[in-house]
């Protein structure tokens, strides 16, 4: 029996080689350097460590400066281009709810017989660890708060008020809901066809390869990869070094102002202390491989994330929350439309739209690269139309439920409690508003520190998570990668998160960073084009009779015309041309 398993699936792994996979004497990682427990590509590994080195000196170096330098450019695209982060968002959108309810949902990720790798349960864990899972944890609260005393213009309500309390919940809602997941989906998608239906590299080159063909192993391809590879290690280091701010300030808070035991100092040195520690853990996470390290650790997260759920809906207004989330999906859904659309040209709202919706669609463009990379890894096996729902609609509904209770709590104790939360906000910031909130409902204690041990899980698995995708932009876009390199990247986004948090830099990196998002929503706009070369061309290869005679005769064992290299002739899509399949 396990023979048969066996040979069905070599013939169903030899089928999508012979029919699907372009014609190139090329593979993954093929002209790679492999010494001292490395395996690097001879150009972007070193490349990029040299980028990597140059970037972090000359802004430690310029200080300030580098700020308004990287500021400038930033503003530039977001002030002039606002509107366009705001079109191609929704065209993404439309994009992958096009490709999962049409015809090319059944198409699944690695071939016809393709098997999950991780269990549904794992891959959500994972999926939505790497995603959004410390962005919840720090604007769940702090958001809500904001836009209940800086009410958005587009509602044009009264600040603190029970109407202001609703247009906060809605546009929060809009800003973690369907759009950023879009976002993730369209990369997600992408690479993970490319990389397992196509048999190219699993890196971002590999998209362009029904525009660039044989070319993406070239420059053209270097370049992407390095812009790629800029993102997400600067994107990571930054978040690592601006996000430890909230551990520090989270287990000052809990030990001092809740429990009353010891004021946990705050400041640089702690931080850095924290990032050591942070990035210890992650080093051995990566260093234990995907299956023991990564999918564990998420795992963990998940169930800490439901018990801190729970645990606020059982002691917190229960009532009030569940009213919130009902209530603040009909607004969000009333108004979808017009909150996708809404530039706020014509009147007020210029603040939230280029304050918050345009940074936010900037920073998520900015992060596809890595979130998008590592949900392809661990996508293998489903289907498109199984992907896209996965993907879009389950975290997007996890998000709602919990800024429900967490913003809505916050909202509930500003309208009908002490409205400590509300001034605990304004008077110490983001970094403390969730530890605020916690305190005011009962064993305080217990889940602030249950917060900032999920704060210390997220943070680890974001950066295991970001080092295995630089492993593979750095390996010629190899699956596997030795567990030296990946332990080398770990070690690293903590050695520039550290410095950059020691020289002031860290804000004008993460600066950096996000202006990258305009060029990369220029190249996913253009993706949205590419992905849909290839699903329509492996559609029309499966579609045929020629195709369907083939599996039959093969898994028969049957079949006397063996498709050779140089039978299927490519169609520059990325696959076989139907017409040659005889």
């Amino acid at each position: 029996m396990a023979e048969n398993e066996e040979t069905a699936k070599g013939v169903s792994s030899g089928l999508q080689v012979e029919l699907f996979h372009p014609e190139s004497d090329r593979e993954p990682g093929d002209r790679n350097i492999q010494r001292f427990g490395f395996d690097i590509h001879p150009i972007i590994f070193p490349v990029a460590l040299g980028l990597i080195a140059l970037f972090t000196v000359v802004t430690l170096l310029l200080g300030k400066e580098a700020t308004n330098v990287y500021s400038s450019i930033r503003s530039f695209f977001e002030g002039n281009f606002g509107w366009f982060f705001l079109l191609s968002v929704n065209i993404f959108m439309l994009t992958i709810l096009y490709f999962a309810l049409g015809k090319y949902g059944s198409i699944r990720i690695g071939g016809v017989d393709a098997e999950k790798e991780f269990s549904d349960f794992s891959w959500m864990a994972m999926l939505f660890s790497a995603g959004m899972g410390i962005g919840l944890m720090f604007y769940s609260v702090s958001e809500p708060l904001y836009y209940y005393g800086n009410v958005p213009g587009f509602f044009g309500y009264s600040a603190q008020t029970g109407e202001a309390a609703s247009a906060a919940i809605a546009q929060t809602f809009f800003h973690w809901g369907f759009h950023p997941w879009a976002i993730y989906g369209l990369v997600g998608l992408g690479l993970a066809f490319f990389s397992f239906n196509r048999g190219l590299p699993l890196t971002f080159r590999s998209i362009f390869w029904p525009l660039l063909g044989e070319r993406i192993y070239g420059w053209p391809g270097h370049v992407i990869d390095l812009v790629t590879v800029f993102a997400t290690l600067f994107g990571l280091s930054t978040s690592l070094g601006l996000g430890v701010a909230q551990i520090n300030t989270g287990l000052s808070y809990v030990g001092g102002n809740i429990l009353g035991i010891a004021n946990v100092p705050t400041g640089t040195v702690p931080q850095m202390i924290l990032i050591a520690v942070i990035t210890a853990i992650a080093t051995a996470s990566v260093a234990a491989g995907l299956d023991a390290g990564i999918k564990r650790l998420s795992t963990v997260n998940l169930y800490l994330m439901f018990t801190l759920l729970t645990f606020m809906i059982l002691v917190g207004p229960t009532v009030y929350i569940f009213g919130t989330w009902v209530q603040g999906l009909g607004t969000y859904f009333g108004n979808f439309l017009s909150l996708s659309f809404f530039t706020a040209t014509q009147g007020a709202g210029s603040a939230t739209v280029s304050g918050w919706t345009v940074f936010y669609w900037a920073w998520w463009i900015a992060w596809s690269p890595f979130v998008g990379m590592f949900i392809a890894r661990i996508s293998k096996g489903r289907t498109v139309r199984e992907f896209v729902i996965g993907v879009l609609f389950l975290p997007s509904l996890f998000s709602t439920i919990w800024l429900s209770t967490f913003g809505g709590s916050a909202l509930f104790n500003a309208l009908r409690g002490n409205g400590q939360a509300l001034a605990i906000y304004n008077e110490a910031g983001q970094t403390v508003a969730m530890f605020a909130l916690l305190e005011q409902f009962p064993l305080g204690a217990i889940s602030g520190g249950l917060a900032t041990l999920l704060v210390i899980t997220f943070f680890v698995t974001s950066s295991d998570s970001g080092s295995l995708v630089v492993d593979h932009l750095t390996s010629g876009g190899k699956h596997d990668v030795p567990k030296t390199q990946r332990v080398f990247w770990a070690v690293t986004e903590g050695v520039v998160a550290a410095l950059l948090l020691w020289g002031g830099g860290l804000n004008a990196l993460q600066t950096a960073a996000i202006a990258t998002g305009f060029p990369l929503a220029l190249i996913l706009v253009v993706m949205c084009f590419t992905v849909y070369q290839g699903l329509s061309n492996e559609y029309e290869i499966m579609q045929s009779q020629q195709f369907a005679e083939r599996i039959q005769d093969r898994s028969s064992g049957t079949d006397s015309n063996v498709v050779t290299g140089g039978d299927v002739v490519a169609d520059g899509k990325g696959g076989a041309d139907p017409e040659s399949i005889d």
